[in-house]
């Protein structure tokens, strides 16, 4: 408030009233005169008081936000017609709000693309594309989510694994109202599984790329992550005043595969669907697909070469069963929540922060462009949202920052790459982009894509200039949905015109360094 409105709205004090010799008042005491005087000043005060208090009751209240974070989570999901999993939490989310078919995130790893959701910034923005570079090292002055929703009065707590720590890199204490928690422990808990852990390049133990044991939900860190967050929602519904976002993150289905034995019974593993396509489109730079070293690391995988034979379907099995085990500590997140009756005052976001390759083009984990691994799953539930929709609306994770901060009833900052869009929320006929974009580093090339509704167009070219060159790949999956074939070389008109949207925006920042 400005010198001048703290002016206008300071009490003025009550002076002494005149005799008025030709008023009807002219024969009353002067007490009794000043007395009148007060008395209507005090109603008029009132009276505008109940009409500011009614007024306020009647006007919107900022709502709370619930966001579910899934690590490796690509839309093996009911609501996003995969046939085989059972998701039943997921789903009836789904039900309660809008299912976004087409989103992707903006870069698949883990680091950088839960920067993209907390800054609202993609990785070209920040110049972060790896996992041990913290954001705020890169941009320090970054107001992120849990920030500006503080700014709001928010109470903003973490659970999980929202930021990426590890690899050097550490939680941003700044985005929260009060410190992020974690659980600890060991995420094997067989004894063959702790008894075959060997260290990997970096020293870490590793153990095999799969566990099923027969134990309850909570034994693994999961089960914890789902009771401490249904601890915060009570404490949040004891305080009814205190608007809350509380950002809940689950670690699977990343691996290793691990999950009660009784979500493993929920799949035949002979009825399970394997890839269909299983090399590298053809006219792919060689350097384009991953070549799955993260999968190799665990104990029982081979350093090199083909997998045995019976491993891709136990691997397939595992991220199946570790996504059912996920689905439901999400439900009891979501119960806690309606039997609290908090979901009618709160916006819910489920996002998954990449997706997973599960043995098509010959490829295992993230790390690339194409489709299975930057294609993502996000729900949103909304009090004022549509209910059990599903839309075809491009969105990028960088759009999740605004958007809940329009459905929370806040303004979003400037300077975000993200673009709200809370209208499709409201109506899922809505688009908010023509096109989203995403990126990924590899050889010393950043590949920039660009995906339309029928097309990715990536641009390969060196990050800090050189006489590389520039390589492009162009799938078109109105005619080839399995990216078996790149056909820039067929399709020039298209290129251009991709290239030219690819233009208009900022050119990408090299990979930060420190100084020195």
């Amino acid at each position: 408030m400005g010198d001048d409105d703290q002016r206008n709205t300071r009490r003025r004090p009550i002076r002494p009233c005149p005799v008025q010799q030709n008023s009807r008042l002219v024969d009353q005491p002067m007490n009794v005169v000043c007395c009148h005087r007060l008395f209507r000043a005090l109603l008029c005060g009132w009276i505008a008081a109940i009409t500011l208090m009614v007024g306020t009751a009647g006007a919107e209240s900022p709502k709370n936000v619930l966001m579910i974070c899934v690590d490796d989570l690509k839309p093996n999901i009911g609501c996003f017609g995969d046939p085989v999993a059972v998701t039943p939490n997921i789903d009836a989310l789904a039900q309660r709000g809008v299912s976004f078919q087409s989103a992707y995130c903006n870069q698949a790893v883990c680091a950088p693309s839960r920067n993209s959701l907390m800054t609202g910034l993609r990785p070209q923005t920040i110049g972060v594309y790896d996992l041990s570079t913290h954001f705020r090292d890169a941009a320090p002055d970054v107001v992120t989510v849990g920030e500006h929703f503080q700014k709001f009065g928010y109470q903003v707590q973490g659970l999980g694994k929202i930021y990426h720590t590890g690899h050097g890199n550490h939680d941003d204490k700044q985005t929260w109202t009060v410190p992020s928690w974690r659980p600890k422990g060991s995420q094997y808990v067989h004894p063959d599984s702790l008894a075959n852990r060997v260290k990997d390049s970096r020293g870490r133990l590793r153990g095999p790329a799969t566990e099923a044991a027969d134990v309850p939900d909570d034994t693994y860190s999961d089960g914890k992550i789902a009771d401490e967050a249904v601890r915060r929602l009570q404490q949040s519904a004891s305080n009814p005043g205190q608007p809350f976002f509380l950002a809940v993150g689950f670690l699977k289905p990343h691996l290793p595969f691990i999950a009660p034995q009784k979500y493993w019974d929920l799949y035949d593993p002979q009825s399970l669907p394997m890839p269909v396509f299983r090399q590298a489109p053809q006219g792919a730079p060689e350097y384009a697909p991953t070549k799955w070293g993260e999968l190799r690391s665990y104990s029982d995988v081979p350093n090199e070469g083909p997998l045995p034979k019976a491993m891709p379907r136990n691997l397939i099995h595992g991220y199946y069963a570790a996504t059912s085990y996920i689905d439901a500590q999400i439900g009891k997140v979501l119960d806690e929540l309606n039997r609290l009756q908090l979901a009618d005052q709160t916006v819910v976001v489920l996002w998954g922060d990449h997706g997973w390759h599960l043995g098509d083009h010959d490829m295992w984990c993230k790390h690339t462009n194409y489709e299975q691994a930057a294609r993502i799953p996000v729900v949103v539930a909304a009090p004022q949202g549509a209910k059990g929709q599903a839309t075809e609306s491009l969105i990028e994770t960088v759009d999740i920052y605004p958007t809940l901060a329009e459905l929370a009833g806040i303004d979003a900052p400037d300077g975000l790459d993200g673009r709200s869009f809370a209208a499709v929320v409201r109506d899922p006929k809505q688009t908010t982009r023509p096109f989203i974009t995403h990126v990924y580093p590899r050889s010393g090339r950043l590949g920039r894509a660009i995906r339309t509704p029928r097309y990715r167009l990536v641009q390969w070219a060196a990050i800090k200039g050189g006489d590389q060159g520039v390589d492009l790949e162009l799938y078109d999956y109105q005619n080839d949905p399995l990216e078996t074939k790149n056909v820039a070389e067929e399709n020039p008109k298209v290129v251009q015109e991709l290239l030219k949207y690819l233009g208009r925006q900022s050119a990408p920042k090299q990979a930060w360094k420190p100084q020195g």
